[in-house]
């Protein structure tokens, strides 16, 4: 299955690209494998749509809708906050925008809203099971760096959806690096009526501001203690947790049971913190509606306090993956 051709001319005279529509978030790169299907949009790379069945797995929002709550989005040179905005890194004092600023942080890095392009075959298609989109960063302001990015989505029949991040410093100094995504899992039921379960053995308590305020946590009784299984009624959480328990691939999961469904999501290795969400900000009717499940390379204000950050060289790369499957 390759793009819906929604109207407009057969493509772009420049790329050769193909048409989608005018949508606000630009072309729509739909992909499908046996009963998996998702649709990938060209602002931000950002993930749309994924259903298995007909049936969600994660929230969606419209190709024409402002993306709220950072729904499905990358969130790349760092996931999460950064407090205030600045930091140090290498001798040198930055200072990002503040993009969250009734919290005064930058949150979610620079490329959630830019338009990247897909990596297409010489007759301007992508796989019926795959597409790849590519970004060039290059230095804005707190950030004068630049990376190479690439974001490959790729379903299977029976694995599902996975996601391959990739980063290259392509420029000429060492960079502070760090990904995550923002995907909401859902059962099509709200999570009051879920059950979760987070392979974690510790929780990072945060300030009222959604910075770190302490180290990381045992979970051992208390409520973040998700190893089991936990019921979601009543409960909000909106932090990060670590100290992964990993499966014999070494997979960490999230997963989220109701409804007689279960949507799981897995993080490999070079995610070693997940951030749970539980949507209690969330805008209108998506309120409560999916669980905030976000595989992060490191913890919120990493480049505040230099916490598992990824000193990228220059000519270095740095990746991971992630998936969401049913079941």
């Amino acid at each position: 299955m390759t793009e819906s051709i929604t109207g407009g001319p057969a493509g772009d005279p420049l790329t050769g690209d193909p048409f989608t529509g005018e949508h606000l978030t630009g072309r729509q790169y739909e992909i499908a494998a046996g009963p998996y299907r998702a649709v990938v949009t060209e602002q931000g790379a950002g993930l749309r749509e994924l259903t298995h069945q007909g049936l969600p797995l994660i929230l969606p929002h419209g190709a024409d809708e402002p993306v709220p709550a950072a729904l499905g989005q990358l969130l790349i040179p760092w996931p999460n906050r950064v407090d205030r905005g600045g930091y140090a890194f290498e001798g040198r004092i930055h200072q990002l925008d503040l993009s969250e600023p009734e919290n005064d942080c930058a949150i979610h890095g620079l490329v959630r809203f830019s338009p990247w392009t897909a990596v297409l075959n010489e007759h301007g298609r992508h796989e019926p099971g795959r597409v790849r989109m590519a970004y060039r960063l290059l230095g804005a302001p707190g950030y004068p760096y630049r990376l190479d990015l690439t974001a490959d989505y790729a379903l299977d029949a029976d694995e599902g959806l996975t996601v391959t991040l990739s980063a290259v410093n392509v420029g000429s100094r060492t960079a502070p690096y760090g990904h995550g995504a923002h995907p909401y899992l859902t059962v099509g039921e709200p999570i009051d009526d879920c059950t979760v379960t987070v392979t974690a053995d510790q929780w990072l308590p945060v300030d009222d501001r959604m910075i770190p305020n302490e180290p990381p946590q045992d979970v051992a009784g208390t409520p973040y203690d998700m190893r089991e299984g936990r019921e979601l009624e009543g409960r909000s959480i909106d932090n990060a947790f670590t100290a992964l328990r990993r499966d014999a691939g070494g997979r960490a999961w999230v997963r989220l049971s109701g409804g007689g469904r279960t949507t799981s999501l897995w993080a490999d290795e070079a995610h070693p913190w997940l951030e749970i969400y539980t949507g209690d900000q969330v805008p209108g009717d998506r309120r409560r509606r999916g669980l905030g499940a976000e595989p992060m390379t490191c913890p919120p204000n990493a480049f505040g306090t230099g916490f598992d950050v990824i000193r990228l060289e220059p000519g270095a790369q740095a990746g991971g993956s992630w998936g969401i499957m049913a079941g």
